[in-house]
């Protein structure tokens, strides 16, 4: 299989290793210093510059069939050798870019360092523009300028400043900031901290420049975030994820939406449209259109889902207010329990935001979206949706905007690289968790533990015990939100609601364990989500509950890890 070589040394290289360690296939990650950490599972570390001439002889000796381009914006030289290398080798070349903010007007804008010698006018100027731009200034002290340099606190940057001619006092250290009455920046995007310099600088008074990003070689396919990243890599790269992603039928209804926007504004009609995801970064969706509506196709990648192929559907018309509405196909809630009240569309709050957000992009403040899927209630049949008292169609749902596929055999795979990883780091506790929000919080309780203590489970909580075990983890936490504690609690050690669903009676069991009264346990009885518990138990039950879900919890996953202490917080 031909691999793929990656550089990096940012924020965004560190998110392209995430990326691409979930295909479980080698790639190598090239740095210039070395001196990023990172942790890699298949990925192979590669330190030190490269020119055209390397580059090339590692390309064809490793065999690499696509180039990842995740290093700083301003590494020209590096932009212009990879686009050239993959013009040579004839092969696809990635240009992971940072998502960057509008240009403000309060700051002045400079071509390059030589314009903004031209524009800048101050007694003393803060150079923020990093350790290699301090000869391109000299011309500008010469001129009569104090330039003083904020730089990283390493050895290797201060001795690089001293060989460019700066002094010790003109030198300070991250996050320190001199008296100066303007600053140089770079626009250097959201994840190189440059809307914290203009909010730092705006509270100090100083006059602000800022260089320009230098443009993007042709050659390179663009993308400003890991989904986008991935379904790149899947698109030109296909063999190296096993399983490719798939886009949520939030992500579908949006891209229709913003299709109808552009033909009711502009009266165009483009194949594909940006479409700005929750995470702020934007990627291309396919869309269609047909007689006064435009539509996209669910694309479920090769997630086994129902829903894939279907045409979601979207009109556009201006009004006097906001408004999201579903029509044929789109189910409607029937319980409550959901985002929204009885009788509301069943579009969830996510995609909802994800419209609004895309919408005014466009122009459009106050608009009707109307939403529909042909077939939508015949196929929300074969769903979970009756159940949950979602009736007359599908769900319009998804919090990411991507849906991920995982085997399931990759996946305890990844998980088992993670638990290595963590023992590896040395912490005395690992912490499993479901994703991002549990995570969230469990980080706030053990705010002393290493990053690499915290491992994701998914739905797999048994296999992840007896990989704790395999590999003697003497202290283990599990961090459950309710959802999954229920199923839990009844023995289920796969929570996935494709295999298990919420199971009412057993709630009420364990509500009667808790000496609840008989009110709270017919209120139960009607629950359609079981986050809904913490609202319809009363206060002086609720430690009571909870004893009651962990000790049945326990009960299941004690026996998984005999030899060591497993802790659970019930998540709220």
């Amino acid at each position: 299989m031909e691999s793929i070589l990656v550089f990096g040394g940012t924020t965004e290289g560190r998110k392209a290793i995430e990326t691409l360690e979930e295909a479980g296939n080698t790639f190598y990650y090239s740095t210039k210093t070395g001196e990023q950490e990172v942790v890699l599972r298949h990925g192979i570390r590669v330190d030190g510059a490269m020119d055209e001439a390397a580059m090339l002889a590692f390309c064809q000796e490793h065999k690499v069939g696509l180039l990842v381009d995740a290093a700083h914006p301003f590494a020209e030289v590096l932009h212009r050798t990879v686009a050239e290398v993959a013009k040579k080798q004839n092969i696809p070349a990635i240009r992971f870019e940072r998502i960057f903010p509008e240009r403000d007007k309060d700051i002045t804008w400079c071509d390059d360092f030589d314009d903004a010698i031209r524009q800048i006018d101050c007694q003393v100027l803060l150079a923020t523009t990093g350790v290699q731009s301090i000869s391109k200034l000299k011309p500008l002290e010469a001129q009569g300028t104090h330039v003083l340099y904020r730089i990283l606190n390493r050895e290797s940057s201060i001795r690089l400043a001293h060989e460019q001619g700066a002094t010790d006092e003109q030198l300070f250290f991250y996050p320190n900031t001199p008296d100066a009455d303007g600053v140089l920046m770079k626009e250097s995007g959201i994840t190189g901290g440059f809307m914290e310099k203009v909010e730092e600088a705006r509270k100090l008074g100083m006059k602000m420049y800022a260089i320009k990003r230098p443009k993007t070689p042709k050659v390179f396919h663009l993308v400003n975030g890991e989904h986008g990243l991935r379904r790149m890599v899947e698109r030109l790269l296909p063999a190296f994820y096993p399983l490719h992603s798939g886009l949520t039928t939030g992500t579908c209804a949006t891209a229709a939406a913003v299709a109808a926007t552009i033909r009711l504004l502009k009266d165009e009609t483009p194949n594909e449209v940006p479409i700005l995801l929750p995470n702020g970064e934007t990627i291309m969706v396919a869309v269609g259109y047909g007689d006064g509506y435009a539509y996209c196709i669910k694309e479920a990648g090769d997630d086994p889902d129902v829903t894939d192929g279907i045409e979601i559907r979207a009109t556009v018309e201006k009004a006097d207010h906001l408004e999201i509405v579903g029509s044929e196909g789109v189910g409607r809630f029937t319980l409550p329990g959901f985002d929204y009240p009885v009788g509301e569309s069943a579009i969830n709050k996510a995609p909802r935001q994800m419209i609004k957000e895309n919408l005014e992009q466009l122009g459009i403040p106050h608009y009707k979206v109307t939403i529909s899927v042909p077939m939508g209630a015949e196929i929300a049949r074969k769903t979970f949706n009756p159940r949950l008292g979602i009736e007359g169609g599908i769900s319009i749902i998804g919090v990411s905007g991507i849906v991920k596929p995982f085997s399931e055999e990759a996946f305890i795979e990844s998980i088992r690289k993670c638990m290595e990883v963590a023992k590896a780091s040395g912490t005395e506790r690992v912490v499993i968790h479901s994703g991002a929000k549990s995570e969230k919080a469990l980080h706030a309780h053990y705010p002393n533990l290493p990053s690499q203590a915290f491992v994701e489970y998914g739905n797999a909580i048994g296999e992840t015990l007896k990989i704790a075990n395999s590999l003697a983890i003497s202290q283990v936490t599990l961090g459950i939100m309710l959802g999954k504690a229920v199923k839990l609690a009844e023995g289920h050690l796969d929570t996935h609601s494709k295999k298990v669903t919420m199971n009412k009676n057993f709630i009420v069991q364990m509500l009667q364990e808790a000496n609840c009264s008989t009110t709270t346990i017919q209120q139960a009885e009607r629950i359609t989500l079981a986050r809904e518990l913490w609202d319809i138990i009363p206060t002086e039950h609720i430690e009571n509950f909870r004893s009651t879900i962990i000790r049945h919890c326990h009960h299941h996953c004690d026996p998984l890890l005999p030899n060591g202490h497993l802790t659970i917080l019930l998540l709220q």
